[in-house]
């Protein structure tokens, strides 16, 4: 699974899209391990958007919990954006919505971030 990424300031965006199930997930895990580490190298918070996501799975849940286990203990945070209708159904029944940020747009997970995260994703999406 391909995740297309993009820095804000103080906060790296990730998008990942489609099914995130137990045949994605291990490939889920791949990519997000390595945003994970380059978040918590660049010192930045991770945003995960989902509005592209149709569906996330337990093994899904399993992997952000892991990652935001790995954020949490270097003093980062992460954020999941956008929950589709499914996803945010799954997330709730399973409360998630609860244990993990969740934000309902990326604008408003952005500022949960930083002042500068939120500044810079509002300069580049006023820039033509």
């Amino acid at each position: 699974m391909q995740i297309a990424s993009r820095q804000y300031a103080d906060a790296l965006v990730a998008a990942p899209a489609g099914r995130v199930d137990h045949l994605s997930a291990p490939g889920f895990e791949s990519e997000l391990t390595r945003l994970v580490a380059q978040a918590r190298d660049g010192g930045s918070a991770l945003v995960l958007d989902f509005s592209d996501v149709e569906y996330i799975s337990s093994g899904g849940l399993r992997v952000l919990m892991i990652a935001a286990t790995q954020m949490r203990a270097r003093q980062g945070k992460l954020v999941v954006a956008a929950l589709q209708t499914v996803a945010a159904e799954i997330f709730a029944v399973s409360r998630f919505d609860r244990v993990l940020t969740v934000a309902t747009t990326l604008e408003d997970a952005l500022e949960h971030c930083s002042t500068a995260a939120l500044a810079a994703y509002r300069q580049s999406s006023a820039t033509p």
